[in-house]
This record gives C-alpha cells, sequence and structure tokens, in this order.
C-alpha cells in the first residue's frame, strides 16, 4: 500500500463560549418572569461587555429544553433576539442628540419649544405636554416633538448616516442560523413626516441585538467593536465612529431616565448610576399597517461612570394593561442589570447619601414623562 499524501496534525485552538452561565441563568429568569407578568407574546434580552464585544448573555422566552424536543412548537425554537425585527422606538433618541451636537446645531445648555406642532396634517406631540425642555429634558422626558425638530435642522442623511455608524442596517456576523440584518431606508428623497418619525424610531426595523451593539459602542463612548460569541483574547481594539467627548455628554444626560421624574425610574439600581432609554413602539401587522400592540424597549449601560455592561430588553406585545417601555421594560432591565453588577462584584458609583444631584428636573404641564 503506498501513501499518496499526508498532512501533520496540528495542535487545535482552544474555544470558549462568552456566555456567563450565571448572567445567563440571570437573564433567563428575570425575562421569562417579565413575560409572564405582563402576558406578553415573547420577550428577548441581551448582555454585552462594552469592553471586548462579547455576548455574555443571550435570552428568549418563550424558550424550550434542548435535550427535549417533544411537544415543542416551532415558534417557540428560534432565537427571536436575532431573528425577530422591529421598529426601536425611542431607543434610537440619543443618537439624534449626539447627532444634533455634532453638527453644532444645538449646544449642551440649549432649550427647545416642545410645544405639539403639525407636519402635514400629522401632529407630532408627547405623552404629556411640555412648552419647552432642555437637551437632557428631551431624553428625560422622551419627547418626540424635541427629537424631530432637531431632525428637521439637519439633513436627512445626518441621522441616516449616524445609525449606520452605531451598526443598524448591519448584520452583525455572528455566525448564528437565521440572524437578520434588520430593514434600512435606502431613498434619497424623504418627506418632512419621514425625517420627524425617524428620528423617534420609526421608517427602519433592527433586532434586539443589533440594538444591543448600539448600546455597547455607546457605552465604549463610540468606539464600535464586533460582537462576538466566544471569547476574545486580547480584545479587539474597535473602531471609533462618534466623537467621544459628545458620547460622553449624552450619556451623561441619559442617567436623568432613570432618576425621579424620567420615563425609565423603575429601571433604578439602588447603588449605582445607569444611563438608559426606554422606548415604545406600535407594532406592523400583516397587511404593513399599524395595529394596536406594542413593543415595550428598555436599553443601556451601567455603570455609567464607567459603563462596563450593555444591555437591552424588550417585551413583544404585553397585554397585562400597561405598553409603554417605562413602566413593563424598564423593571426588567433594573433586575437583570442589577443582578449582573453584583455577580460580577462591580463597585457601587451612585452618588452617597446626603450629595445632590447636578440634573435640573424638567417642569413640565404634564405628569412624568413615559415611553
Amino acid at each position: 500500500m503506498k501513501t499518496i499524501s499526508s498532512t501533520d496534525s496540528q495542535a487545535a485552538h482552544n474555544l470558549a463560549l462568552s456566555i456567563d452561565e450565571r448572567l445567563q441563568a440571570l437573564v433567563y429568569r428575570e425575562l421569562n418572569n417579565a413575560v409572564a407578568f405582563n402576558k406578553a407574546e415573547s420577550g428577548s434580552a441581551v448582555l454585552v461587555d462594552v469592553n471586548t464585544g462579547e455576548v455574555l448573555a443571550m435570552a428568549n422566552s418563550p424558550s424550550y429544553n434542548p435535550n427535549n424536543f417533544a411537544g415543542t412548537a416551532k415558534d417557540t425554537m428560534r432565537n427571536r433576539a436575532i431573528t425577530d425585527v422591529f421598529e426601536p422606538g425611542s431607543t434610537v433618541k440619543p443618537m439624534v442628540v449626539m447627532t444634533a451636537l455634532q453638527r453644532g446645531i444645538v449646544n449642551e445648555n440649549t432649550v427647545l419649544n416642545t410645544v405639539p406642532y403639525r407636519i402635514n396634517g400629522h401632529e407630532i406631540k408627547d405623552v404629556a405636554r411640555y412648552s419647552e425642555l432642555t437637551l437632557t429634558g428631551v431624553l428625560q422626558k422622551s419627547s418626540n416633538v424635541g427629537v424631530s425638530k432637531l431632525a428637521l435642522a439637519m439633513p436627512s442623511s445626518a441621522l441616516v448616516d449616524t445609525y449606520s455608524r452605531f451598526g443598524l442596517g448591519k448584520a452583525t456576523n455572528l455566525g448564528l442560523v437565521g440572524e437578520r440584518s434588520g430593514l434600512y431606508p435606502q431613498k434619497q428623497r424623504w418627506s418632512d413626516i419621514e425625517r420627524a418619525t425617524f428620528s423617534f424610531g420609526y421608517g427602519l426595523m433592527v433586532t434586539p441585538l443589533q440594538l444591543a451593539r448600539v448600546y455597547a459602542t455607546i457605552g465604549s463612548y463610540g468606539i464600535y467593536r464586533p460582537l462576538s460569541i466566544t471569547k476574545v483574547d486580547p480584545p479587539v481594539p474597535g473602531e471609533r465612529v462618534f466623537p467621544e467627548s459628545l458620547v460622553r455628554t449624552v450619556v451623561h444626560m441619559m442617567e436623568s431616565v432613570a432618576l425621579p421624574g424620567g420615563g425609565g425610574v423603575k429601571a433604578a439600581i439602588k447603588g449605582y448610576r445607569i444611563a438608559i432609554k426606554t422606548g415604545t413602539a406600535k407594532k406592523v401587522g400583516p397587511d404593513g399597517r399599524y395595529i394596536n400592540k406594542y413593543i415595550a424597549y428598555t436599553a443601556g449601560v451601567a455603570p455609567a461612570s464607567h459603563p462596563r455592561f450593555a444591555l437591552v430588553v424588550v417585551i413583544n406585545d404585553p397585554q397585562a394593561g400597561k405598553y409603554y417601555g417605562g413602566a413593563v421594560s424598564a423593571p426588567v432591565f433594573g433586575a437583570i442589570m442589577g443582578g449582573v453588577l453584583r455577580t460580577m462584584n462591580i463597585e457601587p458609583d451612585a452618588l452617597a447619601t446626603g450629595e445632590k444631584s447636578e440634573f435640573v428636573i424638567n417642569q413640565g404641564e404634564g405628569t412624568g414623562g413615559r415611553s
């Protein structure tokens, strides 16, 4: 017998998943409880290490036991965090504020007129009525009026470019079966109403995983890193996609969302500062029209003084009476992120008792903001 060819063996590379089983169990438990409590159709949550892009936990509810497929509905077997797409709602608003600051349309101290107004017969309004808001107030109260006015003051290409820089419209390329890259507008001409609604998360569709990548980029102060489900060693340097000073400024503004008067106060974690944005979006029906069903989001980073983790929580079609992100997904965010920070032994960074926050709570004509 003659050997035709041979190849010397090589030592295999070590392969380790980035998933932390402690955090995965925590995320799944809290998400599953929230889906049940809110009588929701489903939910997804993704936790990312801001400094490496590693996915530390990715959970969906309802789920299934991969060791026992008997009686498992096919609908529960897909990884909704990468397959399901929704309009992101108000979770994009921090990027609108960043873009307006970068283009010099406003500065940190600008006060905006946020009285409702009309565009081509369509009314742009907020849940509560505010006559004027600072930029921090626009995020804190989740003002559609505020961000739409910023959007209309810049070319339509400005927000399209910023959203894209942060990863929207781009697949994460994790290598998982069924991942979608969302739906991203390619149009050249935009109507004013399209430009306005794009600023509060309509006119594009994203996966929960894509949104987690956006917030990981925010948490790293504008450094865009690829996501990974395997350990990253050494860490990827990443690419700067937005000026650090501007992202830091907006992250600081986002802290107000979880403070009293903010739309995400139910996400607050004792002892820690968090920077978040809640969101609520109407669902699109099979015929392409909006229906009276909602998606509730909360996305953010923690600890806000030096972000380590980015988390996105999505609750699909809550039916227990509440549907705003601040009421439905914010408490889940707080429960998960609080558990993560304690499990990972992250030092508390909140103000000591007796110290005063520098945030000025905007006084509006209505009740606290909801989004």
